[in-house]
C-alpha cells in the first residue's frame, strides 16, 4: 500500500515541530524548583495528594485549597509517580499542554489552508512570548490553554470542516476538561456566536447542521467529564459541613464571585489593551499589516478567519468585564490569534517593510541588553550589584550573551530571512535562560536558601509555626510546622490574632512572621531573630508574649499542623529538592 506523500511530510512537520518545542520549553527543567506565583502551592498540593492519596480535595499545608479544581493537581501526582522527581514533574503538564497546542494548531491550520501557512502559523506561536513563557510554568493556565484550544479545533472541525456531531461531542469534552482544569474551558464556544453570525449572512463554506442536537450532545460530554470530579465531592459534602462549605466556595464563590466582585488584582476595564502587545510579541507587531488583512478576509467573507478573530476579541471582552485581571487570564487566546494570523503569515513575512521592522526588533534587543550590560556594569556598578544580589545571580554577563545572540541573528539571516533570525533569537534567549539565569536565580526565587536559615535558626526541639506564610516555605521546609490556614487575606488581621494566641498559650513555641505583622502584634515577643528577607519582606522568628490586644482577639485552635512527608513513587520513595 502506498503512503500518502503529504501525511508522510506533515509527520516531518510535526515531529520537527515538537523536537523544537521540547527543547524550548524543557530547557532548564529539573534545575529549579518551583517559584511564586502559584507553582510552589500547585506542587505541594500534588506532592500531598500522591502522599496522602487524597484525591478528591486539594489540601495546601493541611487547609482547604478552594481556590481551584484539581485536575493539574492530579497531572503533576501521576507526573511525580511516573517520574519519581518533585522537581521535574511541576513544570510538565505545562511543557506537553504547549506541545499539545501546538500540534493542533498546525494540523487545524494545515486542513483550513495549507502546510506552508501551517508550518509557518506553529513556529510564530512557539515564540510568542507569553505562550512560551507559560508552556514552561507550573501554572494552571497552559492546561486551560490546551483544553480550550482542543475543544475550538473540535469546533472549527465540525463548523468549517463538515466534521459531523462527533467533533461536536469533543469539544464538549476538552471544554469539561478546561473546567477541571480552570472552570473557564467552557468558554471555547463563544466561538459559536461568530459562526451565527456567518450563518445569517449566508457566508461561503458554513451552514447550519442541525444545532441543537449537536450542542445538547456537547453539553452533556462536558457535563459527563465535570460530573467525575463533581460528582463524587457533592456527595461526600452531603455529611460534613466543612467539606460542603469547600464545594461552595470551589464552584460559586471561586467562579461566580470571582468574576462578579474580585477581592484582589483589581485592574481598570483598559488593562488588556496595553498588555497584549509586549506580551504577544513578536505576532504583535506584524499587526499594521494584519488588520488591513483581516479586514480584506472579512469583506471576502472568509468564515476561517472570522471565528478565531472573532473568538480573540470575545475572549479578551470577557475577561475585561470583569474588574480583576492577571496577564494569563488571556492566554487560552494566543493560539487562536496565530490561527486567525496564519493565512496572512506567508505573504506578509517576504514584505520588506515586515522584514525591516524584525530586523529592526532583534536591533533593538541587542542595543538594548549590550546597554543594559553597560550600564550596570560600568555606569551604575552599584545599583547593578544590587539588583543581581537582589535576583541570586552571579553576574550580568547573560545580557551580553543575549545581545550577541540578537545581533548573531542578524548577521545570519539577514534582511530577507529577518523572521527566520526572530525564530532563532526567541530559542536561544530562552536556552540562556532556562539553563544559566533561571538556575542561578533558584535559591532566591524559591526562597530553598531562605528557609534553609529559618531551619538553622529556629530551635528544632520546639514548635514552630508560619504566619501569611508562602506556599514555597513549605515546599522547602523538611521539619513539621503550624500554620493557621491556606490565604486567609480576606479576613483582614484575624490570621494575626489567631497565632497571637497560639504563641501566648506556651513560651516553648516559635514563630516565623514578617516584619510588619511583628510590628503589629509581636513587637514585645522577646527573643527575636532576624532570618533574612524574601517575598519583599524582612522575616523573623519569635517567641514569647505577644501583643495582649492580639492575643485576645484570637483563637488558637486555628492552627494546623502540616507534617510534609515524601510521596512512594514507581521508583521508590521520591527525593528532597536538591537531594
Amino acid at each position: 500500500m502506498m503512503q500518502d506523500p503529504a501525511s508522510s511530510t506533515s509527520r516531518r512537520d510535526l515531529l520537527f515541530l515538537v523536537l523544537a518545542a521540547v527543547v524550548v520549553f524543557g530547557a532548564g527543567i529539573g534545575l529549579r524548583n518551583p517559584w511564586p506565583a502559584d507553582e510552589p502551592v500547585y506542587a505541594l498540593i500534588a506532592r500531598d495528594m500522591l502522599a496522602h492519596h487524597e484525591w478528591l480535595l486539594p489540601m495546601a499545608g493541611g487547609d482547604f485549597f478552594q481556590d481551584k479544581p484539581p485536575l493539574f493537581f492530579w497531572m503533576v501526582a501521576a507526573l511525580d509517580w511516573l517520574t519519581g522527581s518533585l522537581t521535574w514533574s511541576f513544570v510538565l503538564p505545562s511543557v506537553l499542554a504547549g506541545i499539545g497546542t501546538l500540534a493542533l494548531l498546525y494540523d487545524l491550520a494545515r486542513r483550513l489552508w495549507n502546510r506552508d501557512v501551517a508550518r509557518i502559523a506553529a513556529f510564530a506561536l512557539l515564540v510568542t512570548v507569553q505562550f512560551t513563557l507559560q508552556s514552561r510554568r507550573a501554572q494552571l493556565d497552559a492546561l486551560l490553554m490546551f483544553f480550550t484550544f482542543a475543544s475550538l479545533y473540535c469546533l472549527c472541525r465540525q463548523l468549517l470542516l463538515d466534521g459531523g456531531w462527533r467533533w461536536a461531542l469533543g469539544a464538549g469534552a476538552a471544554a469539561g476538561f478546561g473546567v477541571l482544569a480552570k472552570m473557564v474551558g467552557f468558554l471555547s464556544f463563544l466561538v459559536l456566536l461568530p459562526w451565527l453570525f456567518a450563518v445569517w449572512r449566508g457566508w461561503p463554506g458554513v451552514r447550519w447542521q442541525r444545532p441543537f442536537v449537536y450542542w445538547f450532545g456537547a453539553a452533556l460530554a462536558c457535563a459527563a467529564v465535570v460530573a467525575l470530579w463533581v460528582g463524587p465531592l457533592l456527595l461526600r459534602a452531603r455529611g460534613d459541613a466543612a467539606i460542603a462549605q469547600y464545594a461552595h466556595e470551589v464552584l460559586i464563590e471561586q467562579t461566580l464571585g470571582r468574576y462578579g466582585s474580585p477581592w484582589h488584582h483589581v485592574k481598570p476595564w483598559h488593562y488588556y489593551l496595553k498588555l497584549f502587545i509586549p506580551l504577544w510579541l513578536p505576532l504583535t507587531l506584524l499587526l499594521p499589516w494584519l488588520v488591513p488583512a483581516w479586514a480584506r478576509a472579512l469583506r471576502a467573507r472568509d468564515a476561517r478567519v472570522l471565528l478565531p478573530l472573532a473568538f480573540v476579541v470575545l475572549y479578551v471582552a470577557f475577561f475585561s468585564a470583569s474588574s480583576g485581571k492577571r496577564d494569563v487570564y488571556i492566554l487560552a487566546a494566543v493560539p487562536a490569534l496565530a490561527l486567525a494570523a496564519a493565512p496572512m503569515l506567508p505573504e506578509l513575512l517576504v514584505r520588506r517593510g515586515v522584514q525591516w521592522v524584525l530586523a529592526g526588533f532583534l536591533a533593538l534587543l541587542a542595543v538594548a541588553t549590550a546597554g543594559a550590560f553597560v550600564f550596570f556594569t560600568a555606569i551604575r556598578p552599584d545599583r547593578g550589584a544590587r539588583l543581581l544580589s537582589d535576583g541570586g545571580l552571579d553576574s550580568a554577563a547573560p545580557l551580553l550573551v543575549l545581545s550577541a545572540i540578537a545581533a548573531g541573528a542578524i548577521a545570519v539571516f539577514r534582511l530577507r530571512r529577518a523572521a527566520l533570525g526572530v525564530v532563532a533569537f526567541f530559542a536561544a534567549a530562552w536556552l540562556v535562560l532556562g539553563f544559566w539565569v533561571f538556575p542561578q536565580m533558584d535559591a532566591q526565587r524559591s526562597a530553598s536558601a531562605f528557609i534553609a536559615r529559618v531551619e538553622a535558626t529556629a530551635a528544632p526541639d520546639r514548635p514552630l509555626a508560619l504566619v501569611e506564610y508562602r506556599e514555597n516555605f513549605l515546599w522547602n521546609l523538611r521539619r513539621p510546622s503550624l500554620n493557621f490556614g491556606h490565604r486567609r487575606f480576606r479576613e483582614g488581621e484575624q490570621e494575626l490574632f489567631d497565632a497571637a494566641a497560639w504563641l501566648a498559650q506556651d513560651g516553648r513555641r516559635q514563630l516565623l512572621v514578617s516584619a510588619p505583622s511583628r510590628q503589629r502584634c509581636f513587637a514585645g515577643a522577646t527573643p527575636a531573630q532576624a532570618v533574612g528577607e524574601t517575598g519583599g519582606f524582612e522575616w523573623w522568628v519569635v517567641s514569647g508574649e505577644p501583643d495582649a490586644a492580639c492575643a485576645r482577639q484570637g483563637d488558637p485552635g486555628r492552627a494546623i499542623l502540616y507534617t510534609p512527608e515524601l510521596p512512594r513513587t514507581l521508583w521508590g520513595r521520591a527525593r528532597w529538592p536538591g537531594e
